[in-house]
């Protein structure tokens, strides 16, 4: 059974599970985590064993500890963490093991970072699955950030005006632990009641992590003001420019087979799964290749592959100016004067 941590406070109404795994995003999981051993302990569960696991662990141990007698002879927790989330052969046969025989009178957690589509196939991570409840912490998508922070203030009695919720989540974008700080920095310089701009601009530092992935959604989606944003914080950041040459390629790359393959008469659905693009990203790339053309498309790898060049010292030009050009013209579909979703 597979629930989003959104879901977790209902599902905990209920019966306890005897079995969670809980993996994502940093912040969403240490308090689903948390909601579930505060639960556990409400309902009797007062004696907690936390097993760490690093690349040295006895494996062995896992089974043991699951089959000793609890010390009271009280009902416990098992607090399995996999930091790595990588528990290699031996790991992945102790765990597939240990969810075969869960442990009486024992609510397991197991948390672990997030995970990508092989790793939710591996044979272990399915075991998990089948035995009990998997929590997924989606990370906050960057449209819905201003409300998740608009929640979060609520939950602590604060309120604040739209724009002032957008110059937050610009602030800590990509960084909901650093959102999660700032927010309790406000409790405790502002009482309760609304919010103004001028008191979060004082109290909130720039804290957002950009990444060259973040710099891509922004491509995609046309957003020509977050790109410049993103494309300015990595390079405040020192982020190296092969790096950020090789995402943009990359997607512009599934871009224009995308784009042909629908020229073609190709199904959009089993071209997206061939480009390997999935969830809310699909619907942005749909739009993405009904704005740019074919010939648009080549132009652009031409011009990544220029500023590859100029990054590597065997062409003239300002790299980063190059890439702030190449964003603008994808983002609004008019690569060097074309019409948008020309051929």
């Amino acid at each position: 059974m597979r629930i989003g941590s959104e879901q977790l406070p209902r599902h905990l109404q209920g019966r306890l599970a005897s079995l969670y795994t809980v993996c994502g995003d940093e912040l969403l999981a240490i308090e689903a985590a948390d909601q579930i051993r505060a639960r556990a302990r409400d309902s009797g569960h007062a004696e907690r064993q936390v097993v760490a696991i690093d690349p040295h662990f006895d494996w062995s141990q896992l089974l043991h500890r699951a089959n000793s007698l609890s010390l009271f002879g009280e009902r416990r927790i098992m607090d399995v963490r996999i930091p790595s989330g990588k528990p290699g052969t031996q790991g992945g046969a102790a765990i597939e093991a240990y969810c075969r025989s869960l442990p009486p009178d024992t609510v397991t957690l197991v948390t672990l970072p997030r995970m990508d589509k092989p790793g939710m196939a591996t044979r272990w991570f399915q075991a998990l699955d089948h035995a009990g409840v998997v929590v997924q912490a989606f990370p906050v998508e960057r449209a819905r950030l201003p409300e998740w922070i608009g929640r979060r203030l609520q939950a602590q009695g604060q309120d604040a005006a739209p724009e002032t919720l957008r110059f937050l989540a610009d602030r800590v974008e990509g960084n909901l632990l650093a959102a999660h700080q700032e927010l309790q920095k406000l409790a405790l310089l502002h009482p309760a009641g609304m919010l103004s701009f001028e008191q979060v601009k004082d109290a909130v530092l720039d804290v957002a992590r950009y990444d060259a992935y973040q710099l891509s959604n922004a491509l995609v989606a046309g957003d020509v003001v977050r790109y410049a944003r993103v494309l300015e914080g990595l390079r405040g950041e020192g982020t190296a420019l092969p790096l950020i040459v090789g995402v943009l390629a990359g997607q512009i790359r599934a871009l224009l087979a995308v784009r042909r393959g629908r020229d073609a008469g190709r199904p959009l659905a089993q071209l997206m799964n061939q480009a390997r693009i999935w969830g809310s990203q699909q619907k942005l790339v749909e739009e993405a290749v009904g704005r740019l053309g074919t010939k648009q498309l080549i132009r652009a790898l031409r011009q990544a592959a220029r500023i590859d060049r100029i990054g590597k010292g065997v062409a003239a030009g300002d790299a980063w100016d190059e890439l702030l050009q190449l964003g603008v013209r994808l983002a609004r579909g008019t690569a060097r004067g074309a019409p948008p979703g020309g051929r």
